[in-house]
């Protein structure tokens, strides 16, 4: 019982001389002091202003509503050109994924991408080198009419992060924005329909998310079939299998599968009664 004692005199005694009165470090659970302020509150059903202005990768001044015709979907991506990292990332995995989908899909034929400075400083010409790039990357040169690239002045970068619901800020000792990284899917008419975070991409959430924002009109069957068997796991941030959807479309097909069997004995039954009748 004393050398219990004596142990628990000498953790106290430990402890109390370690602490030296600065606040105890934060819990892997707690965010860095730098990204305080910083991410993304999805926005699902909200809508963009279109009729804010910004400037092309050619410097001309247009509204953003001149990207959307009605008909098709958009993704938004914000970053900022002179990024060391992070949106280089981002760029790089979208159109790695972009790459693997097919022809039908490529950009500019079924919806159209801005990718969209929120450094205000940023111009024109950063941008114009910035979609080069990204194109040769692509490899699909007549993706650059459904492709682009664009910078607007500081009123018009935060009425538009601030409807998507993208928060960012300038980290002063690192001399770079400090933000998070997400493709937007924009419905045709300008509501935010859904968001696929990260800097990896899978094509068919893209897919799904495009068709998604359509209610299936850009999609071939075969898409809004599998737009029918997934649903989006926000858990997850993905697409995953719709297990009662699924049973439906099997129940389906089973009892398809079973009218095409039973049909020809059907047909030469009614062929055997009336060949009867006939006689």
């Amino acid at each position: 019982m004393g050398m219990l004692l004596s142990a628990s005199v000498l953790v106290l005694f430990s402890t109390a001389r370690a602490y030296d009165g600065k606040p105890a470090p934060k819990v892997a659970s707690e965010a860095p002091k730098e990204l305080e302020g910083v991410g993304i509150d999805e926005k699902l059903g909200g809508k963009i202003d279109l009729s804010l202005k910004v400037k092309d990768d050619n410097g001309q001044e247009v509204t953003l509503g001149s990207f959307f015709d009605g008909k098709h979907p958009v993704i938004i991506s914000p970053v900022y050109f002179s990024c060391p990292g992070l949106c280089n990332f981002h760029l790089n995995g979208l159109t790695d994924a972009l790459k693997l989908m097919d022809k039908n899909w490529t950009v500019g034929k079924k919806y159209k991408i801005l990718s969209m400075s929120f450094d205000s400083k940023e111009t024109p010409d950063l941008a114009a080198k910035k979609k080069e790039t990204y194109i040769k990357l692509y490899e699909r040169p007549e993706a650059a009419s459904g492709w682009h690239f664009v910078t607007a002045d500081e009123s018009a970068v935060q009425a538009i992060t601030q409807s998507l619901g993208f928060k960012f800020k300038w980290d002063e000792t690192a001399k770079e924005w400090a933000h998070a990284s997400a493709a937007v899917i924009i419905t045709p008419d300008g509501t935010i329909s859904r968001y696929l975070p990260g800097i990896m991409f899978n094509p068919q959430d893209i897919k799904l998310a495009l068709n998604e924002a359509t209610e299936g009109k850009i999609g071939s069957i075969v898409d809004n079939l599998v737009l029918y068997c997934f649903k989006y796991d926000p858990h997850q941030s993905k697409y995953t299998l719709a297990a009662f959807n699924l049973m439906k479309v099997g129940g389906a097909v089973m009892v398809l599968v079973m009218v095409l069997w039973l049909l020809p004995f059907y047909i030469r039954s009614r062929r055997s009664k009336n060949n009867a009748a006939g006689r």
